[in-house]
């Protein structure tokens, strides 16, 4: 049964229609993915399906009495003049229980002097209704949530008009967990959290009993979590059922029969029209021709009305619902058949490549005994590490472990506290920085490229377009570029240097999934050596052939990826 359903919504902004044509229906406990290209309008229409934001077109309708929880990406005012503590919050999700229980105390207390059985059958019911609707372990389902999401003891007592966005956002979406909504919608709801949090939540996520809709770029949270994926475009969304990678294979399934089915009819419009065009200045073979062009011309007003996959899809001319057709002028005919877009329109894509110069030894990089940190405050030690040539490996641990420390010191930022790193011959390093703070925020696109590598303008701008920067857009100011512009501006630089050995620090922050997809493609035909740090684990299981794993102040080696990773881990806890 469906809980919320939605027929022609549409959202415009004066004459800008931000999209158009979103007909969904949310089944009871359907679990669901929302992507699409950034700009889209994803955002947009979770504020109208919460009604914070009316359509332009179109109506929502949901079930008579459904709850529905709501997540934004950045929940800065979620607690706006609340002056509760994180738990004290947390426990107003249970005043109706609260109640109850001061009931329970009430009778208690009673029954210390009155031991009638109306009183103890009035004591029994209470009891049991407050069991049942978990009196007992609601104390116990807020510290689970707290502490899976990041929250230790010391901020149990933190006031919310104290926490930063990040914790903010972290402590909405605690009490959205814990009020279990009908329909929980999800708006980056990893964003915030470390790996071990995510990993967590994703655990919850998969036993909830409602339905969910779930906005990220998390591929590896989507294919964990959901199991059906609608893709947004500006003028619909398509269904996809399973989750993110059986998406991904149904989506190039459907590109590439979409092609085959347009080439194919191309190819049919243009016997025909070629036909035509050679009869119909024949008397004898006039006739035949007008009426096939009569014919020509039916189809081409059809796909211009329906679209080539519904014209193509139809088996009757009663269910495209087009009644007469004006005969087309040879030239209207033609004119139509060069207008027939590919029925999958292709996003400008990254076409980045990334080269290196020179080859490097085969053993990139070694260690003995290390101790990493600072002198005040050591961070880690760790397994003997051996990195070798055409390996990736993949760097995690939670916030603060030491990650970029660790990256910092095999750049020679940092000395290592105790023993020692060797590097293989050769090497030439390239580093992608998480702040891009190398970048100068005064220079515009086009300088800070330039001044990166000198090389002639038309050169410069050909290479910003691989990484979508065209036109206008190699002026823009480097200051006023988006995250995800940042991290396009900085790979450009980075494709430029020719580097065997890629340290890579979050290289996907910011980055729609078409961008991630791109630069994963990029990352996995690169010919030299990778050290990544990421909270993708998508990415990383994708690329990695070693996991280093940070945790309780040890670095520890496994070879393999991610998934086998995670399977050694659950077998260990097992």
């Amino acid at each position: 049964m469906s809980i919320l359903s939605a027929h022609d919504l549409s959202l415009s902004f004066g004459a800008t229609t931000i999209f158009s044509g979103i007909h969904i229906s949310i089944p009871a406990n359907a679990k669901i993915g929302l992507v699409g290209p950034n700009g889209v309008g994803k955002t947009s229409l979770l504020f109208i399906l919460n009604g914070l934001t009316p359509p332009s077109t179109g109506h929502v309708h949901t079930v008579s009495g459904l709850r529905i929880g709501y997540l934004h990406q950045e929940a800065m005012q979620a607690f706006a003049g609340h002056d509760n503590t994180v738990y004290s919050e947390m426990l107003t999700v249970f005043d109706d229980l609260r109640a109850m229980e001061s009931r329970l105390r009430d009778l208690e207390e009673r029954m210390a002097e009155d031991y009638s059985e109306e009183l103890l059958d009035k004591y029994g019911r209470l009891q049991a209704e407050f069991e049942h609707a978990g009196g007992y372990d609601y104390e116990l389902r807020i510290e689970q949530t707290l502490h899976g999401l990041g929250f230790d003891d010391s901020l149990y007592e933190a006031s919310l008009a104290h926490l930063s966005g990040g914790q903010k956002t972290r402590a909405l979406l605690a009490r959205l967990l814990l009020e279990q909504p009908d329909l929980l919608i999800l708006d980056e709801p990893t964003n915030h959290l470390d790996v071990e949090a995510v990993e967590w939540l994703e655990g919850c996520l998969r036993m909830w009993q409602g339905a969910l809709l779930i906005v990220s770029h998390d591929r590896y949270f989507l294919d964990r979590v959901v199991s059906t994926i609608w893709e947004m475009s500006r003028v619909g969304i398509e269904v996809y059922r399973g989750n993110y990678s059986a998406y991904a294979q149904q989506r190039q399934a459907r590109i590439e029969y979409a092609d085959k089915i347009y080439e194919q009819e191309m190819e049919r419009l243009a016997k025909e029209m070629d036909y035509i065009k050679r009869n119909i200045v024949r008397a004898s073979t006039n006739g035949m021709a007008v009426g096939r062009l009569r014919r020509l011309s039916r189809d081409l007003v059809a796909i211009q009305e329906v679209g080539l996959v519904n014209f193509l899809a139809s088996t009757q001319w009663s269910e495209l619902g087009i009644g007469g057709v004006r005969p087309f002028t040879v030239i209207e005919a033609e004119q139509a058949i060069k207008a027939i877009r590919k029925p999958t329109p292709r996003l400008p894509k990254l076409t980045m490549r990334l080269t290196t110069t020179h080859r490097s030894g085969d053993i990139v990089v070694r260690s003995r005994d290390l101790l990493v940190g600072y002198p005040e405050r050591p961070l880690f030690t760790s397994d003997d590490l051996v990195l070798l040539r055409r390996e990736c490996a993949a760097i995690i641990g939670g916030n603060g472990t030491g990650k970029t420390t660790l990256l910092r010191t095999l750049m020679g930022q940092l000395a290592p506290l105790e023993g020692h790193i060797e590097f293989g011959a050769s090497l030439k390093i390239g580093y992608f920085a998480q702040a891009h703070d190398s970048l100068n925020p005064d220079y515009t696109v086009l300088d800070e490229l330039i001044n990166h590598k000198f090389m002639r303008t038309s050169e410069a701008r050909n290479h910003l377009a691989k990484f979508l920067f065209r036109n206008e857009d190699v002026f823009k100011k480097v200051g006023m570029l988006s995250g995800g512009e940042r991290a396009k501006l900085a790979m450009a630089l980075l494709a430029l240097d020719g580097a065997n050995l890629l340290l890579l620090d979050e290289p996907t922050n910011h980055l729609d999934i078409a961008a991630q997809e791109a630069l994963q493609e990029v990352l996995e035909s690169f010919d030299g050596t990778i050290l990544l740090v990421t909270h993708d684990r998508y990415l990383v299981d994708r690329l990695a052939t070693q996991i280093w794993s940070l945790e309780d102040g040890h670095l520890s080696v496994f070879k393999g990826n991610y998934h086998a990773y995670m399977e050694m881990r659950e077998g260990v806890a097992a």
